[in-house]
């Protein structure tokens, strides 16, 4: 699946933004709080651009957080809720925690999660399993063939080690996405490379790598350019078995 191809569907009615955030608030998680398998909206949420808790997300609140903090337009984060919002049949929002139901957005062969199957937990940071990913950032730089590499090496993992492995035709282009979307965000786009002190530090703290010199990206990240970086990234997915094992 690319970005465009997410069917568009009717939005439920959206509420009042009550989350505002700021690049220097930053706290993770506590009691009573959700998280989920997203590193970026966990992310949000400890930044408190979005709700805290990590509960009952709107267009309204999705379109303030991604627009304020990552300068990410309207036409991604529409498509973003469009699809969220099926996580949570017949609601009217969704949350972090809503979006933990298998292959939809959370799918097996994460970059930084380990397979529900195997642990039971798909939502928490797994240090292992990042530390496999970013095993294929071997330069300061990372290039969009060390992205995918590190995206296809992950999903083939999980096929290795999870006898009950799947994944929906949806969850694929959300795992081509996710890798879009650091690319972008912590990146050159000229160049097409991300910084990889910047992408470590924002999936190992889930928060924005501002001490390392990140700022808001000054050029809106369009659908466009979304779709762009994913159509890269399924150009640069080729199986090297030298690099990611028999």
């Amino acid at each position: 699946m690319r970005f465009a191809s997410v069917p568009f569907v009717a939005l439920a009615a959206v509420g009042v933004v009550s989350a505002q955030g700021a690049m220097d608030t930053w706290n993770p998680a506590g009691t009573g709080d959700s998280r989920g398998p997203c590193p970026m909206l966990n992310t949000l949420a400890n930044h408190e651009f979005l709700p805290h808790n990590g509960r009952n997300f709107t267009l309204d609140i999705l379109k303030h957080a991604l627009k304020t903090a990552l300068n990410i337009s309207d036409d991604v984060t529409v498509l973003l809720h469009t699809a969220a919002l099926t996580t949570n049949p017949g609601g009217s929002t969704w949350g972090l925690d809503t979006l933990s139901k298998h292959n939809i957005l959370e799918h097996d062969g994460s970059l930084s999660r380990q397979d529900n199957a195997i642990n039971g937990d798909s939502t928490s940071f797994n240090a292992t399993i990042y530390q496999r990913t970013r095993s294929f950032f071997t330069a300061p730089t990372i290039s969009l063939q060390m992205a995918a590499n590190a995206r296809l090496a992950r999903m083939l993992d999980s096929l290795k080690i999870n006898p009950q492995f799947s994944i929906t035709l949806p969850a694929v282009g959300f795992s081509h996405l996710e890798t879009a979307i650091y690319m972008i965000v912590f990146g050159d786009r000229s160049k097409k490379t991300a910084q990889r002190d910047q992408v470590d530090f924002f999936f190992e703290n889930e928060r924005l790598p501002t001490e390392l010199g990140w700022k808001t990206p000054s050029t809106v990240i369009s659908g466009a350019d979304v779709k762009e970086y994913q159509n890269l990234v399924v150009a640069n997915t080729k199986y090297q078995p030298d690099i990611m094992g028999p």
